[in-house]
């Protein structure tokens, strides 16, 4: 939880632990909700179930570390501004191997490089955790900062891996 400077703007990475505060949670909630949003405002993802993006939601952090994973939230001047989290792929697609999930930065904090530190901590996670590969499927045409991004941090293209049902996706993977 170092602090970094940004363009004159200080943030910091925060774990969304299984004893997190309420406060705590319940941003880590509403960033998740708001990443749903988003996504279903997109044209294809009209097959994108917010519900269960919702029953995800409501039990953070254990969502995610239920499934070998977690989940990282982003803060600029002490407001939450940023979410990821990660969790195991499944061991017939590559044991040793996470699925990095739900990448969202608020877009008043966009440009801050929060995307890019979130990404890296879950890969420096990975890579502490002695994991092989890192996976994640991402709309491209919707989010193409975000693409970019995984491309410029060394992701490549990959098969799918997943049933995801949003339509023009790009599956992508890490080797560590």
């Amino acid at each position: 939880m170092d602090p970094r400077e940004s363009r004159s703007r200080t943030f910091y990475l925060e774990e969304v632990s299984a004893t997190a505060s309420e406060c705590s949670l319940a941003e880590a909630r509403e960033l998740l909700l708001e990443y749903g949003r988003f996504v279903i405002a997109q044209p294809g993802a009209a097959r994108f179930c917010f519900g269960s993006l919702e029953q995800e939601a409501a039990r953070l952090p254990f969502s995610y570390i239920e499934q070998g994973g977690g989940c990282l939230m982003a803060h600029v001047q002490g407001e939450p501004a940023g979410f990821v989290a990660w969790r195991t792929v499944l061991v017939s697609v590559s044991p040793d191997a996470w699925e990095l999930k739900r990448l969202w930065v608020r877009p008043v904090a966009r440009g801050l490089e929060l995307g890019r530190a979130l990404t890296q901590a879950v890969l420096d996670r990975a890579g502490a955790a002695q994991q092989k590969a890192v996976y994640l499927d991402t709309a491209p045409a919707s989010m193409a900062a975000a693409h970019r991004l995984y491309l410029e941090l060394g992701f490549e293209p990959c098969a799918p891996y997943n049933d995801n049902p949003v339509e023009g996706l790009a599956w992508l993977k890490k080797s560590l």
